[in-house]
């Protein structure tokens, strides 16, 4: 049996983000927090209950200690994260908004510790999970977490776990756009579940509605779609089914950065424990709608108790 429910990986950042809106150049507090969609992803699961185990590298530093001690604290498994001696921790800047809109970030990210990640940490103790997690930011970080990314999907796909892939499109990583497009496609089309956004979709794909960015890849091996539609819910389709979840309504959104990741989290938990597609799909709004809510990348998170609360609540 897998030792771990379900391997993540990529980078891990140290996050600054401002006490104050306005310039950054201007801001002088600062609070210390962690970001990075992938470890979003995996502390998400981690707090619905699942075994995570998070290969990445960090800096030999201060920021390196920070993020390992964060990530061990939130109950991932960490034994598979290298302390780099030569590289630095990466880090980012995020500025305040208190209107809900999409802050201002500045990474600094260029030869971090994590970039340095290759198939050389590949171990056969890494592999025994029974799903993996990934998205389209390590692809972008170095030719080493490309090539990593492709081997673990390979390798999952050889001992028949399956893979969900969230193709986190991030341009400025990239030196053109044709590049960004043929690489993450490459690797999503090796994926058993697919969780674009719908802007995201349309680019990959060349294709307009969801149906035909879902029909793409449904055609080519993909067995479940999911698109976020952002505030008008989600589309999803498979082989059996195909429909719309409307999204959870929000009082007041406060930030929206690691939505997708929560949403992500709700609809790969559902479906490692067996639910139908347009149940995983509803958790993924619910914990989307959680996120939006809290300041910070991963704060909003829910628990295992959070998730039982709410279903009883719901079916009340």
């Amino acid at each position: 049996m897998p030792e771990h429910d379900v391997l993540c990986f990529g980078e891990t950042m140290a996050m600054f983000v401002a006490e104050q809106g306005g310039d950054l150049a201007c801001v002088g507090a600062f609070a210390k927090r962690i970001a990075g969609a992938d470890s979003n992803v995996a502390i998400g699961l981690a707090r619905l209950g699942f075994g995570v185990r998070w290969l990445s590298r960090v800096g030999d530093d201060s920021l390196g200690r920070f993020v390992l001690d964060s990530l061990c604290q939130e109950g991932l498994d960490c034994s598979h994260v290298e302390v780099d001696t030569h590289f630095p921790t990466g880090f980012q800047l995020k500025g305040r908004c208190d209107d809900g809109s999409d802050p201002v970030v500045e990474y600094f990210r260029r030869n971090s510790a994590a970039s340095q990640l290759s198939p050389a940490q590949l171990t056969p103790a890494l592999l025994q999970a029974r799903h993996l997690h990934a998205t389209g930011i390590p692809l972008a970080l170095s030719s080493g977490c490309r090539a990593l990314a492709h081997e673990l999907v390979k390798h999952m796909r050889a001992e028949g776990r399956s893979i969900s892939f969230d193709p986190n499109l991030r341009p400025s990583l990239w030196p053109d756009q044709a590049s960004m497009v043929r690489e993450v496609n490459a690797l999503a089309l090796k994926a058993h579940w697919l969780l674009p956004g719908l802007e995201e979709g349309r680019l990959l794909t060349g294709l307009e509605t969801p149906a035909d960015i879902a029909a793409f890849y449904l055609d080519q091996g993909v067995e479940q779609v999911v698109i976020k539609l952002g505030g008008e819910g989600a589309y999803y389709r498979n082989a059996q089914c195909e429909g719309r979840v409307a999204p959870v309504p929000v009082a007041k959104v406060v930030d929206t950065v690691g939505a997708g990741d929560a949403f992500a989290v709700g609809v790969v938990s559902a479906l490692l424990e067996g639910r139908p597609l347009p149940e995983a799909v509803a958790r993924g709004n619910w914990c989307g709608s959680r996120a939006v809510q809290s300041r910070g990348d991963m704060e909003g998170l829910p628990l295992r108790s959070e998730l039982e609360a709410y279903a009883l609540a719901k079916s009340a």
